[in-house]
């Protein structure tokens, strides 16, 4: 089978809530490194074959098939078409899985995978409270066939945080410790300048201002809990913000023909399902399925990334596959950078591809809890 090959990954500073990229158009913002990756690169980009972009919410700035528009307004040829991907948090990793795909199949040979989101702009939820005018209270207790199946229990991300917490014995202290790591990890890799490669600077706005070094163990116990006598709260959940990134993926032929060099191998790409009520737990089950099938073992990955939805779930996730901690999100998660939806997957696979290459790593491993009770993971090897 022919491989896909990642020739290069960039990606926004990250702008947080009211923050630096609050008033910027959804497509302006989604333009940003996709204008980036063709100027780095020095690919002619007529020869792009597809632009697949993840985001939800899709109304508004979002709305009209947002990965077309970023293109054009990026200033791209017309002939370049464009499609936006909803797998909800896992919209940017399905766009590289499906251009890796594409790329994987002969059918194509090169394609621009990434994600855009501005949350400030277009809040999370928006597109279900939209359809409340609808009739539609949400998209799922209008159903009599969901209401047969899952019957009439509440579906939230909060309720399944607050599930996951419980079930794999995650106190609130533990969450709040995991979330202060985040921030610490985040800031020191900020201050080390790690991130600067995988950055295009919006502007004069070159550096993430989502991470809180103000922040500490004690004001996080002041904080309430999202739901009465629950555990989890707004400091160990992962911030609205905004930000937009993209990879390029080709194929060998495309690596000949204009004279690339590519710095990772798509190794492995998979999703599975788990129960859409827990929604946030399916990365236990995806994981296990990506090294099951690709015979690799958890020692074999140098870095993991496990989006900080809620610090409950990556640690569940670490307890249960037995993964430890100094590998995962070492430069720091969702809870400290923030979770622009959209473009999250691209988001981390770029600084997953940094952190491979700084530290001379063979193998990276992505996953990520997704709406509906899914998980994407995305194997990369370093060349």
């Amino acid at each position: 089978m022919p491989e896909a090959y990642i020739v290069d990954a960039i990606r926004t500073p990250i702008g947080r809530k009211k923050g630096s990229l609050a008033g910027l158009h959804s497509a302006d913002l989604g333009a940003v490194p996709i204008r980036a990756l063709m100027q780095r690169t020095g690919i002619d980009p007529g020869a792009v074959e597809d632009v697949i972009y993840g985001c939800t919410e899709t109304i508004g700035s979002q709305a009209g098939d947002i990965a077309r528009t970023c293109w054009l307004v990026a200033g791209m040829p017309d002939h370049v078409p464009g499609v936006t991907v909803d797998r909800q948090c896992g919209s940017a990793q399905q766009a590289v899985h499906f251009a890796a795909q594409g790329v994987m199949s002969g059918t194509q040979d090169l394609v621009v995978a990434g994600g855009v989101q501005n949350l400030n702009m277009i809040p999370i939820s928006a597109a279900m409270i939209v359809g409340q005018q609808y009739g539609f209270p949400d998209p799922f207790s209008t159903s009599p066939g969901w209401i047969a199946r899952y019957g009439t229990q509440e579906v939230s991300q909060f309720r399944s945080a607050e599930m996951i917490a419980e079930k794999w014995q995650v106190s609130r202290e533990d969450m709040e410790a995991f979330a202060y790591e985040s921030h610490a990890r985040a800031i020191a890799a900020i201050d080390a300048g790690y991130f600067v490669k995988e950055i295009a600077p919006i502007g004069d706005f070159s550096v993430d201002e989502t991470p809180r070094r103000d922040t500490s163990l004690e004001k996080m116990a002041t904080l309430k809990t999202l739901v009465e006598g629950g555990r989890v709260t707004a400091g160990v959940s992962s911030q609205n913000s905004d930000a937009s990134a993209a990879l390029l993926i080709a194929s060998e032929q495309a690596l000949k023909d204009h004279n690339l060099k590519p710095r990772a191998r798509i190794h492995h790409i998979s999703v599975r399902g788990d129960d859409p009520v827990w929604m946030l737990s399916a990365p236990i089950p995806a994981t296990r399925h990506a090294l099951k099938k690709t015979g690799l073992k958890i020692e074999d990955i140098d870095l993991f990334e496990c989006n900080e939805a809620f610090a409950s779930i990556p640690l569940a996730w670490m307890k249960e596959l037995g993964i430890p901690h100094d590998k995962v999100n070492v430069n720091g998660g969702a809870i400290a950078l923030g979770h622009p939806l959209g473009a999250t997957g691209a988001r981390i696979m770029t600084t997953m591809l940094n952190e491979l290459e700084r530290r001379n790593g063979r193998y990276a491993l992505q996953t990520m809890c997704e709406g509906g009770g899914q998980a994407n993971v995305t194997i990369i090897e370093r060349l």
